[in-house]
């Protein structure tokens, strides 16, 4: 797989508010583009076209950037949640060989900034001796630090745990059960770790079988927290979501394409009423297996 090398002019980004869910003051990106090519991805646009792993980008001063950023960070006591990533996947196949995210994890250990982990992949584990130092070390955030009994924590995003749903939907990522696998280790060597359960997708992995094995094997696995969202679609061009998620439904499930045209026709959200009736069944699926909805 061929990566560009770019020099970025930033690499630490300041959120302009906290996200409720993933907790993130700042977020990091060391590549751009994505190799995992996900259908539904939000990111996806004219900038990186039908195929993103084509475009994908090594930012090569990315470890000399965050250096600089942080210690002026630390040195203001701004200390705050980093997010890794935003906007692609920490652990793309390419880190295997780059090592960028490893090299991020060393300086972002060595000024005490506290860390959460967003991926698809089971490679986290490489480096699960840098993010055990980081979890001891970490400095929270004053407003955290009552509410917060962790500087570390990894989430793994699923949309399914049925690997032939996931090769249409997201054809590059890591296979479902070896997430699973992942995660579970995860737990095993006492990180905080839950699930980014998003983008779920309508009439084939948010009915009520299909949830109910998510949440089950997810409580079996003791997750620590679980976040379900719906899904959404953007534009109309040949390399936007919405369209390639209808493509994928009309080949793979042609009885589906009118009901998924019927709910995305007024915009790119599914329809209140749907989405009260899925946060509904989310919220009484978490009671059911004591899972928590938040981090905190």
């Amino acid at each position: 797989m061929v990566a560009y090398q770019i020099e970025s002019k930033s690499i630490l980004n300041k959120s302009k508010k906290r996200d409720p869910w993933f907790l993130g003051d700042y977020t990091i990106n060391p590549y751009s583009g994505c190799s995992f090519n996900c259908l539904y991805c939000y990111i996806r646009g004219s900038k990186y076209g039908l195929h993103m792993e084509d475009k994908l980008t090594v930012k090569s001063n990315a470890a000399e950037l965050l250096e600089k950023q942080l210690a002026l960070r630390a040195r203001k006591n701004q200390y705050g949640i980093i997010v890794l990533s935003s906007s692609t996947d920490p652990y793309l196949q390419i880190e295997k060989d780059q090592l960028l995210t490893r090299q991020l994890l060393e300086i972002i250990l060595k000024y005490r900034f506290p860390l959460h982990i967003i991926t698809k992949s089971d490679l986290v584990v490489r480096d699960f001796d840098l993010l055990h130092a980081i979890r001891e070390r970490a400095i929270l955030p004053a407003d955290l630090a009552g509410n917060l009994q962790h500087g570390l924590f990894i989430t793994f995003s699923f949309s399914t745990l049925d690997s032939s749903i996931g090769k249409i939907f997201e054809p590059g990522a890591t296979a479902p059960p070896d997430r699973v696998i992942a995660m579970k280790q995860a737990l095993q060597n006492g990180f905080h770790s839950g699930v980014s359960l998003m983008p779920l997708l309508p009439y084939i992995t948010d009915t009520a079988e299909h949830l109910e094995t998510m949440f089950n094997v997810f409580h079996n696995v003791g997750v620590n927290y679980i976040f379900p969202a719906s899904i959404t679609l953007f534009g109309t061009e040949a390399h936007d979501s919405r369209t390639l998620v209808m493509k994928a439904i009309e080949k793979h499930y042609p009885q589906l394409l009118e009901k998924y045209k019927s709910l995305f026709a007024r915009g790119y959200q599914v329809p209140h009423s749907y989405s009260k009736v899925l946060s509904q069944k989310t919220k009484d699926l978490s009671l059911k297996y004591g899972l928590k909805n938040s981090i905190i």
